[in-house]
């Protein structure tokens, strides 16, 4: 399970931006082609966060759906893989704008 050392690396970024003040809230933007599995972030935030900053804070994700661009017909549709043909014309490639991130968007701090 990757995802626990998702999580502790999440803490680490949260500490050092939270420069000592408790940590309230942290909101994810999880992307649905990231590999990552917001269920799994959840189950083990609570234990990564034990006996530091972040005990007992809220975790908010927003999970962010998948999209690509299709330079043949110049269409922004939702995709469901990196293998998805263009829903329009059909095209094989499509370039991807969205879908693929993790990161931490928000921190609530006291």
């Amino acid at each position: 399970m990757h995802e626990l050392s998702i999580v502790t690396g999440v803490v680490e970024i949260c500490e050092q931006h939270a420069a000592g003040r408790r940590v309230l809230a942290v909101t994810l933007a999880i992307g649905a082609l990231s590999g990552v599995v917001p269920e799994a972030l959840e189950f083990c935030f609570e234990a990564a966060t034990k006996e530091t900053l972040l005990e007992g804070a809220r975790l908010e994700i927003d999970r962010i759906a998948a999209t690509g661009f299709c330079s043949s017909c110049g269409v922004v549709s939702s995709i469901d893989t990196y293998f998805d043909p263009c829903p329009c014309c059909g095209a094989p490639a499509l370039e991807l704008r969205s879908g693929d991130e993790m990161r931490v968007k928000d921190l609530e701090v006291e």
